[in-house]
């Protein structure tokens, strides 16, 4: 495991100092005045401390994307010392100090939980949910109608000894992930198909589509076969051919 280095840390502290200055600023110019009034006064507590806590993470999500979006993070391996590794580093400390204690969290709403992830970055598609921890998000793709368990964890980032590298992960439509199932970087995941509880799949495994993979390490152990439709409606698609 590599340390983080003195430069990362003050970059990180930097986009930090931003976000607690455009965080103090509209405290004192917008929320602040209108907590002055007599009908909330007697809130006024409560309502500085909920103030405070939603815009210091709105400002420090919008400092990460910016910085993110400005430098952003690139898949393969990573050299000691190279800009890529400041990235990455200042992307973790942003998820240790803040995000992390969201998205691991069993308070959070699973529907609140999609917004949050779609906010750090993750391409999250129509009708797909969370209930486990995607610790990469913005190197991430999940398509339609997909549901992760809980306790599942998916992330992008691998780290053996000294070795340190990004694969993003990308999974496709209708695909169910089992509750305590580990998906490693690199791994994809064709349409349909179903990952059993607790299953591992091991970084760069491609997971055909209808496929259902069990175990751990996990390996595929039947196909699902498609719907086929019913004798009614084979006659009339026949008859309409004849």
């Amino acid at each position: 495991m590599r340390k983080i280095t003195a430069l990362q840390i003050l970059v990180f502290a930097c986009l930090l100092t931003l976000a607690i200055g455009l965080t103090a600023a509209v405290l004192l110019l917008a929320v602040d005045p209108v907590f002055r009034s007599e009908a909330l006064r007697d809130f006024r507590g409560i309502a500085d401390l909920s103030a405070t806590l939603v815009l210091l993470f709105g400002f420090a999500l919008l400092t990460y994307r910016l910085f993110l979006k400005a430098f952003p993070l690139r898949e393969g391996p990573i050299a000691p010392g190279s800009g890529m590794e400041l990235r990455y580093h200042v992307h973790l400390l942003f998820h240790l100090m803040f995000f992390q204690p969201l998205t691991r969290s069993f308070v959070v709403p699973v529907p609140l939980m999609r917004l949050i992830y779609v906010l750090l970055g993750c391409r999250l598609g129509a009708n797909s949910y969370s209930a486990g921890t995607i610790l990469d998000p913005i190197l991430t793709e999940v398509g339609d109608n997909v549901i992760i368990g809980h306790g599942a964890a998916l992330f992008s980032h691998a780290v053996e000894g000294d070795d340190l590298s990004l694969s993003k992960i990308w999974i496709g439509n209708r695909v169910t992930i089992g509750a305590g199932s580990v998906i490693m970087p690199g791994v994809t995941i064709g349409d349909g198909a179903i990952i059993a509880v607790s299953s591992v799949i091991p970084k760069g495994t491609r997971v055909g589509a209808g496929e259902i993979w069990a175990g751990v390490p996990a390996r595929m152990i039947s196909v699902r076969k498609a719907k086929m439709p019913d004798k009614t409606k084979q006659t009339q698609a026949t008859d309409l051919l004849i």
